[in-house]
């Protein structure tokens, strides 16, 4: 697999045509013109992703203060260990988007990449503030890094974490499209379960807080999803030599890696000692995401039997719906804070 060519930061040689843009390997000059687009699909991304803006600090915790104390002990480790998870991750996010952006030579969507990226540091703020909230300095800390200490958590940083490092040694168009399926695979599966957590704290009527910042993180992450599935969908047209039926199966082994990894995490984070869920309820929505995700990319399904939401489910898609209006009870302004309503999330 050739070598990627790195774009140049200024290219006074650069082509001006919107049909020679390409995602990948083209000759941009990096100027971003919002009136001339190849990828139209942007233009929708972009005002939905600018009319997203939330700041964590308005949201109201302070039934969360109290709750968090109130826990079941295994509510308390799934909570601690659910968010240490999620904080490395979006902060992994944010440092690799740009290593990504360096070989993507579409100026548009580079800025939704750069967006995005933004969006990643704010949910690590977000959960930051979770934690500054409810917990004291030295329990923050703790559940900051149990990663350094749980060996399971460790290899769930691991898998997402060593695809993008082989990117940072391997810039090849086979590594870009691994640490693409990699961020897929953190935003469509890894990142959805652990919403599912916090979802069901909230029908249990704990935390709503913590739920509340989940679903503004929820709609931002619908758009990630998004953007990653599209840029996905055009280098199959772009570059069919990314995807062979090899690359095609190493592609739905990784997604299929993805989902056992998360079952697994699952059952040592929730089993079936959480009020609302069993690991029969988790197992079989994760199976359903598998074969989601990979649908979107045309790639099949993954699992059959599962090709629908299970019934025992919906509730997540209900809690992760941001455009139905629901006031906050502490700060008597809706839910919906957005400018224009949210993705339906179809990916």
């Amino acid at each position: 697999m050739s070598d990627l060519v790195r774009k140049p930061l200024f290219n006074e040689h650069g082509d001006c045509e919107v049909g020679k843009r390409r995602m990948i390997n083209g000759n941009t000059t990096n100027l971003n013109d919002f009136n001339n687009m190849k990828y139209t699909w942007v233009s929708d991304w972009y005002r939905q992703a600018m009319n997203n803006f939330w700041i964590p600090e308005e949201i109201n915790l302070n039934q969360d203060v109290k709750d968090y104390r109130r826990l079941r002990e295994a509510e308390k480790t799934a909570y601690d260990k659910t968010l240490s998870f999620l904080i490395f991750l979006d902060s992994i996010q944010t440092a690799n988007l740009p290593n990504v952006g360096e070989y993507i030579t579409a100026n548009e969507v580079n800025l939704c990449l750069t967006i995005q990226a933004f969006q990643e540091a704010v949910h690590s703020q977000s959960y930051s503030y979770m934690l500054d909230s409810i917990c004291s300095p030295q329990e923050r800390t703790d559940i900051l890094y149990q990663w350094k200490d749980d060996e399971r958590l460790l290899n769930r940083n691991k898998f997402i974490g060593d695809l993008y490092n082989d990117f940072q040694t391997h810039r090849d168009g086979r590594h870009l499209m691994k640490t693409m399926m990699a961020n897929y695979i953190l935003e469509g599966i890894y990142f959805y379960s652990g919403f599912m957590f916090f979802y069901n704290l909230g029908r249990m009527g704990k935390m709503p807080g913590s739920v509340q910042e989940i679903r503004y993180i929820n709609r931002d992450e619908n758009t990630h999803l998004w953007l990653f599935r599209s840029m996905i969908l055009e280098l199959q047209k772009e570059e069919p030599q990314l995807f062979t039926e090899e690359l095609i199966e190493e592609y739905k082994d990784m997604l299929r890696h993805g989902v056992e990894e998360e079952i697994r995490w699952g059952g040592y984070v929730i089993g079936n000692h959480i009020e609302g869920l069993t690991m029969e309820m988790v197992s079989d929505y994760i199976h359903y995401l598998g074969n989601l995700r990979s649908n979107s990319l045309g790639f099949g399904s993954l699992y059959d039997g599962f090709e629908n939401e299970p019934k025992s489910m919906e509730w997540v898609s209900m809690y992760a719906n941001a455009n139905l209006i629901k006031t906050d009870f502490f700060e008597a302004r809706s839910s919906a804070y957005a400018k224009s309503s949210a993705l339906v999330d179809d990916l």
